[in-house]
């Protein structure tokens, strides 16, 4: 799947459960976790998929959640062994991540392209520190590998952040970062109310500000 594919107006089985697995890692709901490995997984997310999902969002939750998730993951892919289903086991990243100076030109790219512009401000002057490493390990050692498209990593993202109170900026910024990747506003929307489906009606109304405020910066109309 391109990382620029066309938007769609609504979201694949597969799509809808991924924010669901985000959310509930972020606030370490481990039932609710089980729950939503096993629907994208039944929808047809590949195990290394989901590893992938877990991985990538240490980042924006923490390593403990993490590797919590992952052991979760664990007991359910064996689970599923034990009643006879065989997941797919999905592909590897088909290239090697560079590493370096062309590390963080390649990072700084990708941060370019998902933010619309290169980032700056008074912020990463104070912190210079803080964009190098978003630059070459989250743009640069994560969203370069190539075994999950950037629409399913931003769709795990804004789930993540919408599940956790206070990280409403950042909520905003992905929720244009995933039109900017091809989700549609209809698709992002969509992921809202299954938010809601799920339970989580406070992170629901976080995501639907963060939407339309994404909306309104990047002038989008519906």
């Amino acid at each position: 799947m391109s990382n620029n594919q066309a938007a769609s107006q609504t979201l694949s089985a597969k799509q809808q459960a991924i924010p669901l697995i985000a959310a509930s890692m972020a606030v370490s709901d481990i039932p609710k976790l089980n729950a939503a490995l096993n629907r994208g997984l039944d929808a047809g997310l590949t195990i290394n998929e989901a590893k992938e999902i877990l991985v990538q969002l240490y980042a924006y939750v923490g390593f403990p959640r993490s590797l919590n998730a992952l052991g979760e993951l664990m007991k359910v892919v064996e689970a599923r062994k034990q009643r006879g289903i065989q997941d797919a086991p999905g592909r590897e990243p088909s290239k090697a991540v560079p590493i370096g100076d062309e590390l963080r030109a390649i990072g700084t790219a990708n941060q370019t392209k998902i933010s619309g512009a290169p980032v700056a401000g008074p912020l990463f002057d104070f912190a210079p520190v803080i964009n190098q490493f978003l630059q070459t390990h989250l743009f640069g050692d994560i969203f370069e590998r190539d075994n999950l498209d950037w629409q399913s990593r931003e769709l795990a993202t804004v789930g993540a952040l919408a599940a956790t109170p206070g990280v409403e900026s950042q909520l905003s910024s992905h929720m244009a970062a995933s039109i900017r990747v091809g989700l549609s506003p209809a698709q992002l929307r969509q992921f809202i109310q299954e938010l809601e489906k799920w339970g989580d009606t406070a992170g629901a109304d976080r995501a639907r500000t963060a939407l339309t405020q994404a909306l309104a910066t990047l002038n989008v109309r519906e």
